[in-house]
Parts: structure tokens; sequence; C-alpha cells
């Protein structure tokens, strides 16, 4: 069954399409409820409209004795996740590897084998594979793309910023960072336990399963976050990003984002002398300790802003995983690890 995806329909987090009431009435893995979507209003920032995708109505695959259901997902991250959930029952390639900017994605011969080979392709949805959507668009496969975020009402921020015209990355309202919020990626563990099962009847219970036992997991991170940094003092909790990417963080758990190096939420931007100049400014006068730079963002001029406000910078992993046997091989690991660094940054003597 084809399901084409557009440029057009990655910028809006993929067309609207019939619910898969057909499936489990759009139930949870293992009968359960599926996860509200949060609710994401904020006096900083505009949220977005309601979300209407929902998932496809998908026929099972039919896969010879021993072969396994292929998948395809664009970031490690999401690839984690999908892991996580279809366990030994698929066969998983990533298009990203560890370290990787998605924002500058270039399609090797693999990945192209990849995606043509594919039952089906998992993508974030929400802008942030515009740098692959000719890949995507050109699919021969028939495989259906999915967004995991479908069922995530994603933060809708408005860029300003003065070299908006000469970035062939920008993006256009809303904000793909959504699995800063652990909550959101509950909401993609159910939806990928919905579409593995509708492909692969046969591992439904396996899938629902594996989804059961992750979710507990996620609920567990969530509160571990939202407990340790409510223990910071609300008046420490400042600080400032390499690009817009912690809006999700920020809302979810009490965070003050004073600005950001690149007001923009692609890495492919430039700030200008004026907006560096202000951000200096700004961190001065509000008494920011940290300065936040992603593990696939080059850190030179948060460097330089850090020398000249006495602010300190610290690496996070934001786009991307590390590699296995990094600190952040996997999302539990990313966001414990990243909790870890912003606290430690935060309150800082």
């Amino acid at each position: 069954m084809l399901h084409r995806i557009s440029r057009q329909s990655l910028q809006m987090g993929l067309a609207c399409v019939t619910c898969l009431a057909l499936f489990a009435g759009c139930a949870a893995p293992g009968g359960a409820t599926a996860p509200t979507p949060v609710a994401m209003t904020d006096d900083d920032h505009q949220a977005a409209t309601e979300q209407v995708e929902t998932l496809p109505v998908l026929t099972p695959v039919t896969l010879a004795a021993g072969e396994k259901l292929r998948v395809v997902a664009t970031t490690n991250i999401v690839g984690d996740v999908v892991r996580q959930v279809g366990g030994d029952a698929i066969e998983l390639v990533q298009l990203l590897p560890p370290g990787t900017d998605p924002h500058s994605y270039q399609a090797r011969p693999d990945d192209l084998r990849a995606l043509n080979q594919a039952h089906v392709v998992f993508v974030n949805g929400l802008h942030l594979e515009e740098a692959m959507a000719p890949v995507l668009e050109s699919l021969d496969s028939g495989a259906p793309v999915i967004a995991v975020n479908i069922g995530v009402t994603p933060l809708e921020l408005q860029e300003e910023h003065a070299d908006d015209a000469a970035d062939d990355h920008h993006h256009e309202g809303a904000d793909p960072h959504t699995w800063m919020d652990v909550r959101n990626v509950e909401q993609w563990v159910a939806n990928i336990a919905a579409v593995l099962s509708a492909l692969d009847p046969a591992h439904a219970t396996a899938y629902a399963a594996n989804a059961t036992a992750y979710t507990a997991e996620l609920t567990a991170l969530h509160e571990e976050i939202a407990t340790t940094l409510a223990s910071v003092p609300a008046a420490q909790r400042k600080l400032v990003t390499d690009h817009d990417n912690l809006g999700y963080l920020a809302h979810a758990y009490g965070l003050t984002i004073v600005g950001a190096v690149i007001p923009s939420l692609s890495t492919m931007a430039a700030p200008s002398a004026q907006e560096l100049a202000a951000l200096q400014q700004q961190i001065t006068q509000e008494g920011v300790k940290a300065i936040l730079v992603g593990n696939t963002v080059n850190p030179a001029v948060a460097q330089q802003i850090a020398r000249d406000t006495g602010a300190v910078v610290t690496s996070i992993y934001t786009d991307s995983l590390s590699g296995a046997d990094g600190p952040a091989a996997t999302y539990l690991e990313m966001m414990r690890y990243n909790l870890a660094q912003i606290v430690a940054a935060l309150t800082a003597k």
C-alpha cells in the first residue's frame, strides 16, 4: 500500500489520513488507551493548531519464512525508540549515524538501497527531514512513510532571523524537537507499536509487550527529570541554547530559555552581529550561567559568548545520540546524561 510523502507533507507532519480504527480501535499497545497528546501551550510560545493527523490503515506485509519486517528510521533517536518496540522481530536501518546533524543530511548509496527495500519508514515528520525530502519523495518501494509525531501537539515558534532568506533548511512554525519532553516519546511508542503490529500481526504480542515495558521506563524517566529539575531554585533555571531546540524541555520541566546563539530552529542559519550583542547583554542582565551546545553543533560562537559574559558552555546531546561506547547511546541514556549536565551547569558556584 503506497503512502507517498511530499515536501509539503513533510513540512506539515504528514497529510491527514484515515484513522487506524480497524487496528485495536486506535488503542495503545496491550489494549491500554493511547497516551493523550500533551497540550503544549505557554506564554512564551504560540501553541500549534491541534493535530488532526492519525495513523493510516495499513495492510499486513507478506513475509517469507524467516524473513523479518524491514524498517528504516531517519534519525538515530527515532531509530532507538523503534528498536525498543520492534526488538528482534524487525530488521532496522537508521539513516543518520551518531553525531550527524539531520539538517545537513546527504543520502548515501546504502541509504537509498535500504529505503527502497523497506516495508515501512519512520520519520520525525515536523520539518526535521527537510534535507531528506528529495530522497523520501523518490521512493520506489511503496513503503508507507510514518511520522512518529502523529498525535503529538507541537510547539510553534516564530523565527525572526535576518539571514533566513538564505537558509535552505529554514523551519516554519512547528518545532520538531518533540523528544525533549519524554511524554511525547510515549506517544511515539504507541504509534510505532500500532504500525508494526498492523504490518506484522504475527509479532503483535511481542510489539505490545515491548511497548508496555518501554513506556514504563519512559514514565519513570519523565518523573526523574521533573523531580530533579524542580529541586533547582527557579531563579537558577535560566539557560541559553545553541539554537531553538529545547523548547519542549523548558516547557515540560520548568526551565527558562533566555535566548539562543542561533535564533532559529535550524543549525544551518547564522546569527547577526546585532543578535549576538543583544544575547550577550541579556545573558549578563539575567545572570545566565549555562550555554547549552548540542553534540552536532560547532561550539565556537557559543565559546566566544561565554568568554565575553562569564557563562559556561555545557555540551549535551540534542539532535543525535552518541556512539555505542558514548554516554548517550540510547534515548534514555541521552536524557539522563543531559539532565546531569544541565543540573551541574545551573547549580555551579
